[in-house]
């Protein structure tokens, strides 16, 4: 970004931020840096360029960076690099969150370049750990590892209940992200379930949290319980009808596209910056995020292309945005 004219520099959370721009108008465009763990081999196969961070989300920065670097009149403009989105801690934006709100954000994830993301589910990740006195294999009654699967069984099922008419985005999702099992050194028993939910608008990560407790106290086996948080984000909604939406809409037309709006059940750094901002905001990004986290990841070059030239669009437009 500092070859391009950007002031850069690395803020207190290790994130890449670069300024360009002076005026009243600011508007954040913020990605992140890291990825994933896998390596790919880097190279361009027929048109797409193949590669670890080619979608998620080293393409949508990299557009951030190509638009941004046209400057605009009266547009001041901040492209961050966020750290730790693939984590977590999601160090990067909860820095940024703490610093004063823009007019607009643009968060950098993958919805292709004719299509805009406006809401994202939250997500609640839990390590419920299961512990009773050794006792010989041969002894009547469930196992520890039993007692586990018996208190999933329950935890799925009650939330199940919660939108059980629901599908889709609406719909809350509780899975069974790993389990561990058998362990003894010849006092305690053990077992460990890694319990993750996806949750759409309307539920909280503190209702979910007691939720789980409440069940977990109401166990009737011979094990004692702990339950551990290890990674909460609420669910994320913004508006289609907001300034920063329209530019979009009218940017990608100007492209030849028609706009749609995404909603995904992962979540992104919106969840974080959405509720703490509270200004218009959308995610948007070249890229088929079907290859996220996949090992043939890969992103259309001529459709990175075209979202640079939308984002420049968008940014033109927000020296006059249409109320």
């Amino acid at each position: 970004m500092a070859e391009r004219g950007f002031r850069a520099s690395v803020d207190d959370a290790g994130n890449a931020v670069g300024e360009i721009g002076e005026g009243s108008m600011h508007v954040v465009l913020l990605g992140h840096i890291d990825t994933v763990p896998g390596e790919i081999a880097v190279r361009v196969e027929e048109g797409e360029l193949v590669g670890r961070g080619a979608v998620d989300a080293k393409g949508p920065l990299a557009a951030f960076v190509a638009a941004a670097t046209n400057r605009v009149a009266d547009v001041r403009v901040t492209v961050v690099g966020a750290v730790e989105e693939e984590s977590p801690t999601s160090a990067g934006a909860r820095y940024r969150a703490t610093l004063a709100a823009p007019d607009w954000c643009v968060i950098g994830e993958p919805s292709g370049w004719d299509a805009v993301t406006v809401a994202y589910k939250g997500r609640l990740a839990l390590r419920v750990a299961l512990s009773r006195p050794a006792r010989h294999g041969a002894a009547p009654g469930l196992t520890c590892t039993e007692e586990a699967l018996a208190l999933w069984s329950r935890l799925r099922a009650s939330a199940e209940k919660r939108t059980k008419e629901a599908e889709g985005f609406a719909k809350l999702d509780c899975r069974l992200e790993g389990m561990s099992g058998g362990t003894s050194d010849g006092l305690v028993e053990r077992a460990e379930l890694r319990v993750g939910y996806r949750i759409p608008p309307g539920i909280t990560t503190a209702e979910l949290d007691a939720d789980l407790r409440a069940i977990a106290a109401a166990h009737d086996g011979a094990a004692t319980i702990e339950i551990e948080r290890t990674g909460a984000e609420e669910p994320a909604r913004t508006s289609r009808t907001t300034p920063l939406a329209r530019a979009f809409v009218g940017a990608i037309a100007d492209a030849g596209g028609k706009a749609t709006f995404k909603v995904k059940s992962g979540t992104s750094d919106m969840n974080i910056l959405a509720p703490a901002w509270g200004c218009p905001m959308v995610a948007y990004g070249p890229g088929d995020s079907r290859y996220d986290h996949t090992p043939m990841e890969r992103l259309a070059l001529a459709d990175y292309a075209r979202a640079i030239r939308v984002l420049q669009t968008v940014l033109a437009r927000a020296r006059n945005p249409i109320i």
